[in-house]
């Protein structure tokens, strides 16, 4: 393998599911061999010391990283970025595949862009035999083929920050001095904020990456970590943009988004506690009027009423407009409310 390799493929190894040896096969059977894997492995049980061993023997291209004790994602990652010595890092889960072509695409859009500081691309989502594509989706499909500065495209801010559907360049990783955070929703910030530093990000309209559960939130966790974590991420982000001076550009995309992780959230199961998601709403709410762009529109709409009620911070009619006909009562009477 060459010192340099074009991609670093960073593998958190927590195989809760079982999916971990598709995940490597897909990776070393790609048409695409300038690539290397950095599996990193905690002392988590759910962690196959002897399965990722034994790929690492059978294929040069791929190295370990042990870690003491049980960490969150965010130290995994970290641990395996420090390792990497390709050009651009991938970070993906046990439960990601990519496509047999997919990492030659990646490689010839590079180089088709320039080697841009980010490479954004799409994902699907596959659960119960189902697949569908990730959130993003609409908004690639609008972007043209010559990369851009993020401030000449800041919808993309309105699409989820995913580690996982976009290659980073290690140089400019290295040089910022990106870090996932402790704790859950470790990405969010690191993600806004190599978005706003890039001199340019491009796209590939590909599907490249599939995750293999039925949602997004990664169920290892981090000890001592909660989704509470997810109020101080944004927080980060929106500093990052009132030091970039970039608040006024971004926010209009960024806050949506910011409202709906919070929903998403709320309406998970099994995410929070009873004795929790009154907390989380206030947070939100807090949040939902401290970051209000001027002149924010909430969208139309049952999702508008969610919009409205976090904005009032009223947890209990929150909680009541899970019922269809309340919900079509407030649509009607605050479709013409602007922002809160």
């Amino acid at each position: 393998m060459p010192a340099s390799p074009t991609i670093s493929v960073i593998v958190a190894a927590h195989d809760l599911q079982g999916h971990l040896e598709s995940c490597l096969e897909s990776i070393l059977n790609q048409s695409f061999r300038d690539v290397e894997v950095v599996a990193v492995l905690d002392q988590s049980p759910e962690c196959p010391a002897d399965l990722v061993d034994a790929y690492s023997r059978r294929d040069g291209r791929m190295s370990v990283v042990r870690l003491e004790g049980v960490v969150g994602m965010g130290r995994v990652r970290n641990a395996g970025a420090e390792r990497a010595c390709g050009d651009y890092l991938l970070f993906l889960d046990s439960d990601h595949v990519v496509g047999g072509t997919t990492l030659q695409a990646m490689a010839d859009r590079l180089r088709a862009t320039g080697n841009p500081d980010l490479l954004v691309f799409g994902h699907t989502r596959l659960h119960r035999r189902r697949s569908w594509p990730g959130a993003a989706a609409g908004l690639l499909a609008r972007q043209g083929r010559e990369p851009f500065a993020p401030l000449d495209q800041p919808e993309l801010f309105g699409a989820p920050a995913y580690s996982w559907d976009r290659l980073f360049r290690r140089d400019a990783w290295i040089r910022q001095g990106f870090a996932f955070s402790d704790g859950l929703h470790e990405e969010v910030a690191v993600v806004h904020r190599a978005m706003l530093a890039a001199d340019r990000i491009g796209v590939l309209k590909w599907n490249c990456v599939q995750i293999r559960r039925r949602h997004t939130q990664h169920p290892a966790g981090a000890p001592g970590g909660t989704h509470f974590d997810v109020f101080a991420r944004y927080e980060e982000t929106f500093a990052s943009l009132v030091e970039r001076s970039a608040l006024d550009v971004v926010a209009p995309f960024l806050f949506p988004r910011m409202i709906r992780h919070y929903l998403f959230l709320l309406h998970l199961d099994g995410c929070l506690s009873r004795t929790e998601r009154p907390q989380f709403f206030e947070r939100a709410s807090e949040h939902y009027r401290r970051f209000l762009p001027d002149g924010y529109e909430r969208p139309d709409g049952r999702e508008g009423v969610r919009f409205q009620l976090v904005a009032s911070g009223r947890y209990s009619a929150f909680e009541a407009a899970k019922l269809p006909q309340l919900a079509r009562g407030l649509v009607s009477r605050g479709a013409a409310v602007r922002g809160a």
